[in-house]
């Protein structure tokens, strides 16, 4: 045996048309040098590991099987995509995943031909397969379309929805099931990846499409047992059952780890006449990288970090994050109120109700990636007396929205919303900012809506939710740390629609509503150098509004700027509204409202994003000057000198 080293195989695969032309049993060598550039990619730039290292092996098989991208091969949510972009033309640029200007951390159309579907939400990758197959069905075209989902991502109801409707689709549509923490697969080894391969051969399915013909020849009655019999035999031995139910032909378990195993039975599914086909693979998150697969979250999703030793770089210390003063007023609540009780869909650690489930395991429920059913079944215990946080990310609400008009408000049920990841995201982007809540909430009927200006506000409004019982009430907040500020030892019931003044002025009234607070202080500060007197104003809430105070600002100051986190439709149109209403415009009112721009903003560092937005301090003072008609040294615009 030759001691020289292999020949990297990696630099000779820019497309997966270069994959396609090695031999099989260099295959083995390609996934262990992309394994170690995920690595060491992630190492520098951060962002989600486990999920890529577990399909490292699947995305070379699928690449060297199928005729990417003329076969559509669609990843669902896309966290686990990293690899996939190496392989497909993105190496040179994957040192800027989730950085400003460079690649998505997840799959995105405009990236590449082989993202023909953008995902960051997950359970959605079935449904649009299926789309593309019945489309290509439809016009005559070849080509299959593959999804890949993972266990997790089956808890949603969403993608049964779109498997009970795959029949039409034949053999163009294959599905992929990345089973990486489920128990229902029985041990995987030589016995099973003999049976994978048995039964998605030509000889296997055509024998059955025989018999399927034959049987058909009997009576109905006897078609139908022996089409039972068969199915359930093969359930028996692979867990299939219930994908036949739903009408896919089942294939597996196999091992997602061992190409030789992959690779005949994929070169099998693609081959198939029958069809829709389901092909249950067995992964393990961070597989290949010690520290990941020891990790009790897998690596999920990491900061920058030492290849050798697996220490991720530690943030500076600074103020607690939103999500955990949340978490420990929640906790406090909890105490208070045996009647408090918590509901997470699939996110006990983003959210911080790990620590709730901690403290009070029998009040504390996650059920899965399934906000719609989350929202429902908070609505099922308020309405029985139980006091529910349901505490789900801005981005991800917008799945529940009907349950949350139907169910909830329509019915005037206390169902406590608890916003996390309120405005913009930073390196996740635009598929996780968190900038329609306020504008899709705030329309409700009975919705109450808050934001927190800092961290000490939140605990406040946290209690208030806890002992509001008069309908639906909502907190939002951002991702990140909070401002430093102390927090109450004894948090206080705000009084709802009401704010606070936080700086008096006389000339210009800036109307805040969450964390922009901060830069409408430093604003006022700029202001008040050029001479003009400023009041700073925290609403605190988007709906009701403080009719009272706004009013009064509107009509004593020269110039009135209200400022959010979120898209239009939200504070500025209610406050607009109002005014209109109150006949304030008519008596030339200098009223500007300042939110997030009318666009999808890419990824890259919040406080740019912020900047990009013209929601930092530099913008309000310059909407300020502009409203009043003076240059950025106070000239009155158009004056003669």
């Amino acid at each position: 045996m030759s001691d020289l080293p292999e020949t990297p195989l990696l630099d000779s695969v820019r497309l997966p048309s270069d994959l396609r032309e090695l031999e099989p049993q260099q295959l083995r060598q390609l996934a262990d040098e992309l394994r170690a550039e995920t690595i060491s990619a992630v190492s520098v730039t951060g962002g989600h590991l486990g999920a890529g290292l577990g399909v490292v092996e699947l995305t070379v098989a699928l690449h060297y099987v199928f005729d990417t991208p003329d076969d559509r091969l669609i990843w669902d949510v896309g966290h686990q995509a990293y690899p996939h972009k190496i392989l497909t033309g993105r190496r040179d640029r994957i040192r800027t995943l989730r950085q400003g200007g460079g690649l998505s951390g997840f799959t995105k159309r405009s990236e590449s031909e082989y993202d023909p579907f953008g995902a960051a939400h997950s359970s959605t990758s079935i449904s649009a397969a299926l789309g593309f197959a019945i489309a290509n069905k439809i016009t005559g075209r070849p080509g299959k379309a593959i999804a890949v989902i993972g266990d997790g991502a089956m808890s949603a109801g969403m993608a049964y929805e779109a498997m009970n409707n795959a029949r039409d689709a034949g053999n163009r549509l294959v599905v992929i099931l990345n089973d990486n923490d489920m128990s229902i697969a029985p041990p995987v080894g030589g016995l099973s990846a003999y049976l994978a391969r048995l039964i998605s051969s030509h000889e296997y399915m055509g024998f059955r499409s025989l018999a399927k013909r034959v049987t058909r020849k009997l009576s109905r009655r006897m078609h139908d047992a022996a089409q039972r019999a068969e199915e359930y035999a093969r359930g028996m031995a692979t867990g299939g059952t219930l994908f036949e139910e739903l009408g896919f032909y089942y294939v597996g378990p196999i091992d997602g780890h061992n190409l030789d195993h992959l690779i005949p039975v994929l070169e099998n599914v693609r081959d198939a006449e029958d069809g829709p086909i389901l092909v249950h693979v067995v992964t393990k998150k961070g597989k290949g990288y010690a520290p990941a697969e020891a990790s009790a979250d897998k690596y999920h999703g990491v900061q920058k970090f030492d290849v050798i030793t697996g220490a991720q770089a530690k943030a500076p210390a600074g103020p607690p994050s939103y999500t955990n003063v949340f978490a420990s007023a929640l906790v406090t609540e909890g105490k208070r109120d045996p009647a408090v009780c918590a509901i997470t869909a699939a996110m006990p650690s983003g959210t911080g109700l790990d620590k709730f489930a901690t403290e009070f395991p029998e009040r504390f429920f996650d059920v899965g990636i399934a906000e719609q059913h989350a929202v429902t079944f908070a609505a099922g215990l308020a309405a029985q007396g139980m006091r529910p946080f349901c505490a789900i990310y801005s981005t991800f609400l917008q799945r529940a929205y009907d349950q949350v008009v139907h169910d909830v408000a329509l019915q005037n049920l206390p169902v406590r919303f608890a916003i996390d990841r309120a405005g913009l995201v930073g390196a996740d982007g635009a598929t996780h900012a968190g900038s329609f809540d306020v504008t899709y909430l705030a329309t409700l009927p009975n919705m109450v809506v808050m934001a927190a200006a800092d961290e000490a506000e939140l605990v406040h409004m946290v209690h208030t939710c806890a002992v509001h019982d008069s309908g639906p009430i909502a907190v939002r907040y951002p991702r990140g740390n909070g401002t430093g500020v102390a927090l109450p030892e004894t948090p206080e019931r705000l009084e709802i629609g009401k704010g606070r003044i936080v700086r008096h002025g006389k000339t210009v009234a800036i109307l805040s509503l969450g964390t922009r607070l901060e830069e409408a202080l430093k604003a006022a500060d700029r202001l008040e150098a050029q001479g003009l007197s400023t009041t700073v104003a925290d609403l605190r809430f988007a709906k009701p509004l403080d009719e009272e105070l706004i009013r009064k600002l509107l009509t004593t100051h020269e110039v009135a700027v209200t400022i959010e986190e979120a898209a239009i439709g939200g504070l500025g149109a209610h406050v607009l509204t109002m005014a209109s209403d109150a006949g304030l415009i008519d008596a030339g009112l200098k009223l500007r409202t300042m939110r997030l721009p009318d666009i999808y903003q890419d990824h890259d560092k919040p406080e740019l994003q912020y900047k990009e937005a013209g929601l930092d301090a530099d913008a309000i003072v310059d909407t300020v000057l502009k409203a009043l008609r003076r240059n950025s040294v106070g000239v009155v615009e158009g004056a003669r000198a």
